[in-house]
């Protein structure tokens, strides 16, 4: 090997000699940031599951009571966390204090539900509308059902029409939900007759050619 070549080489390690003292401590820190940033993933992800089976178990506790009828249900389902799970429980104890009988409970316990979820949303305000109807409230499920589209929030809102005496809107819903329901589902006969109580006439089924 030339002298030269080893001056190149000499003169190369200390230009990275000199690049390492000037740049090491932000070089080691960048490291370190980057270590710790992969050790604060793994935290927080270790305590999302610790969190997520701490939820788990405050819900099946809260399920429990509400199934057992318990009278610390109603709190326990209150502080669990907002979320899904709570949403469940909500609807499960409103379930459990219509069949017990406490109407104006269960209003309270839909009432307080609070959920982004469209496909619950609709669920829940099914739900509390037949309640109100059933509590002589039935403009207040007809404002409630006003824009739902699916058939039975549209036979609700029908009931609710109904029971204000607007036997003509009613017709419309009960006609309209029949429209949206297939010809071989269970609900076509309860329609039918719903309608034909408000004064209305079911369509025939159209021949098959």
């Amino acid at each position: 090997m030339a002298i030269d070549d080893l001056l190149d080489e000499h003169e190369q390690s200390e230009r990275v000699l000199a690049w390492l003292r000037a740049n090491g401590a932000g070089l080691i820190g960048g490291i370190a940031l980057g270590l710790a940033a992969i050790g604060g993933w793994k935290w927080w992800g270790n305590h999302q599951l610790e969190e997520h089976g701490k939820a788990a178990a405050q819900f099946q506790a809260a399920a429990d009571a509400v199934e057992a009828k318990d009278k610390t249900a109603a709190a326990k389902v209150k502080a669990l966390p907002a979320g899904t799970y709570q949403t469940l429980a909500q609807l499960d104890l409103a379930k459990s204090q219509v069949d017990s009988d406490q109407r104006d409970a269960a209003i309270a316990t839909l009432r307080s539900i609070k959920t982004e979820d469209a496909a619950i949303a609709e669920i829940v305000n099914q739900r509390l509308a037949r309640l109100l109807i059933d509590a002589k409230q039935p403009a207040e499920a007809v404002k409630l059902l006003g824009k739902s589209t699916s058939p039975l929030a549209i036979e609700v809102r029908g009931d609710a029409q109904f029971a204000l005496g607007k036997s003509e809107l009613a017709r419309n819903d009960y006609s309209a939900a029949l429209g949206k329901l297939d010809e071989a589902s269970q609900r076509r006969r309860l329609l039918e007759l719903k309608l034909i109580e408000a004064g209305g006439t079911p369509a025939k089924p159209e021949a098959k050619s």
